[in-house]
């Protein structure tokens, strides 16, 4: 009995075990007991780490171990042979596991990859550092591709920017390093490389044409913001302008014929000498031109617009030839400058038939006829042949035509003014001091480009055009550049805004002649006659997307087209096709040139832009 009743509380123990042990494999899963399963090797390895998990088991051990010291010595002997066995169980199991981990540290790497490699591929897992290790080398990878793609694209719209700007790079200034080394790269590498890369700067490449369809290439802005004053009733009108050089200034009005043997008909520039011409260039105090306006030689006014014209001192004047348009009304005109302008419309008697037609012209107390705000000014006896020709004596002859006016605007004829000329004269004139404004050409710098590109549209006789740039390139005319300190050798001539100073209508004069005398595109003698004066002439020249700002541009109404301007050789002048030519313009062309033209040689140009 004794030995039964100090035996409960071993049975009672064991039972309380049992029980536990039943009750957990009851609320275990198969799941669980997988999870069980792994949490048993943990503590296993944690107990051979000494960790906090082994250190627990530990603690349970000692527990166990402080029941059993309150039993008899007899029990303890007895359950200490089954406790100890228990413990042999944990320490041999410890042992085997430690011996196991000796073994494979002890074996050679490829053992340990293999091993590693079988373990990830049967349980799925993988090594943590390599996974880091193969994202960090992908990644980088990435990166430098993406950079690689960045730096060549760079490079490739550096390269096309360059190709259209103007600006001198790598000629002492200081440039970025990466500036240089694609500098380096672009000398260094050649072949085909070089040669794909000086394609791109050919505008009708395809290569251009496919980066101009995705907005790649730089372009030209159209329009923009004119930084016009506030209101026109707040502005000043200054002083006239002091003339300087020359201080007087007068035209030659008799036509001294150009053949002894015979008289000739006076023409309306008269027949100027290439001495005229050479001396009319050089400055001086009192100076006497040609300018146009010779007797007789056509371009004359009615009485009723002469004297109408005399009371104008602010002038905008516009001109239609051969009936191409119709008066454009201005618009956003103030109360003070419809009082303080003239709007002068000059027209040939075909043109004022032709609006006649198509518009309502009415006809004032003085007899005057307008439409609109537009006075129509009629020139009787055209003084040229070729219409084109006539436009620019109203254009560029202003200060001739309208003699007491103080400022002028002139606009070609398609065009709609949608700025206040008032304020027109703040912008470009007076904010600077100017005296002669002018818009730069939109695509072309030098008269040769420009010639070049007469020469594709068919807009005059090409062996003419060539006659009249190798007389320029005889007499010292080089290709724009930057060292000419000028904006462009090349204007927009449809918008020109001056005061008439003594200096501005000799420059007005000389540009007239030079078209008087060789092919009636002005833009070709404008840069010539400033390369003559030597600087003595200052104007503003402004950008080309504000001159488009200040207009509305109208298709005409009817399309002008010369049979000269399809002649390809000087050969289609000869013979019965002698008629092509002009007989009252354009007679330097015909008149032998004191020097030798055959061994000019004209400069190579490039397309700067698919419309130029």
């Amino acid at each position: 009995m004794t030995r039964l009743w100090m035996q409960e509380p071993v049975a009672g123990l064991r039972d309380e075990a049992i029980a536990e042990k039943g009750e957990r494999r009851r609320k275990v899963t198969p799941g669980a007991a997988v999870l069980t399963a792994a949490q048993l090797m943990r503590k296993l390895k944690s107990v051979a780490a000494g960790d906090g998990v082994g250190e627990q088991w530990g603690m349970r051990r000692k527990k166990n171990r402080d029941r059993f010291a309150a039993f008899p010595q007899w029990m303890r002997s007895n359950e200490g042979r089954g406790l100890g066995r228990m413990d042999a169980e944990a320490q041999r199991l410890l042992s085997s596991r430690a011996a196991t981990r000796s073994d494979r540290s002890n074996r050679s790497p490829r053992s340990k990859d293999s091993d590693s490699s079988a373990a990830s591929n049967s349980k799925g897992v993988k090594d943590p550092l390599k996974m880091i290790w193969r994202r960090g080398f992908t990644r980088l990878v990435l990166v430098s591709a993406i950079l690689w793609i960045l730096l060549i694209l760079f490079a490739l719209l550096f390269h096309l920017w360059s190709c259209h700007s103007s600006i001198i790079f790598l000629s002492g200034l200081i440039v970025s390093p990466i500036v240089r080394y694609l500098f380096f790269l672009y000398k260094f590498v050649k072949g085909w490389r070089c040669q794909f890369i000086a394609a791109l700067c050919k505008k009708d490449s395809k290569v251009l044409v496919m980066l101009d369809t995705m907005g790649l290439t730089p372009q030209p802005q159209h329009r923009c913001p004119i930084p016009l004053a506030d209101e026109p009733d707040t502005i000043v009108i200054p002083e006239i302008t002091p003339d300087t050089i020359p201080k007087t200034l007068s035209y030659i009005m008799e036509d001294e014929g150009g053949n002894n043997s015979e008289k000739s008909q006076p023409l309306f520039g008269g027949h100027q000498s290439w001495l005229q011409r050479e001396n009319s260039f050089k400055l001086n105090t009192t100076t006497k031109v040609h300018c146009g306006f010779i007797k007789n030689g056509g371009a004359e006014m009615d009485a009723v617009d002469v004297q109408y014209a005399q009371k104008c001192k602010f002038v905008v004047a516009s001109g239609i030839f051969d009936g191409y348009d119709t008066p454009h009304q201005p618009s956003n005109l103030s109360v003070r400058s419809k009082k303080l302008f003239c709007f002068l419309m000059v027209v040939d008697e075909v043109s004022l038939d032709f609006i006649k037609q198509n518009v309502t012209v009415r006809e004032g107390s003085d007899g005057g006829k307008w439409v609109g705000i537009w006075r129509l000014v009629t020139l009787h006896h055209p003084p040229y042949d070729e219409p084109r020709r006539n436009g620019k004596v109203p254009k560029i002859l202003t200060h001739r035509l309208f003699p007491h006016a103080r400022y002028s605007i002139w606009i070609d004829g398609k065009m709609e003014l949608i700025v206040d000329p008032l304020l027109m004269l703040e912008r470009y004139l007076w904010r600077g001091k100017h005296t002669f404004a002018i818009a730069c050409h939109k695509h072309h710098k030098s008269i040769y480009e420009e010639a070049d590109a007469i020469k594709r549209r068919k807009r005059y006789a090409r062996p003419l055009i060539d006659l009249h740039m190798k007389i320029y390139r005889y007499e010292g005319m080089e290709m724009w550049s930057l060292k000419k300190g000028t904006i462009s050798d090349v204007p927009e001539g449809a918008v020109i805004i001056r005061e008439h100073t003594t200096m501005t209508n000799l420059f007005s004069c000389l540009w007239f002649n030079e078209v008087n005398l060789f092919t009636p595109r002005d833009q070709l003698s404008f840069g010539y006659v400033v390369h003559r004066l030597e600087g003595a002439f200052k104007f503003f020249m402004f950008p080309n997307c504000e001159y488009n700002s200040l207009f509305i541009l109208h298709r005409h109404m009817r399309e002008h087209s010369s049979v000269i301007e399809w002649v390809k050789s000087l050969d289609e002048f000869k013979g019965n096709q002698s008629g092509l030519k002009e007989t009252r313009g354009g007679l330097g062309l015909w008149t032998p040139y004191p020097g030798d033209l055959r061994s000019v040689e004209l400069p190579s140009v490039k397309r700067t832009s698919p419309a130029g």
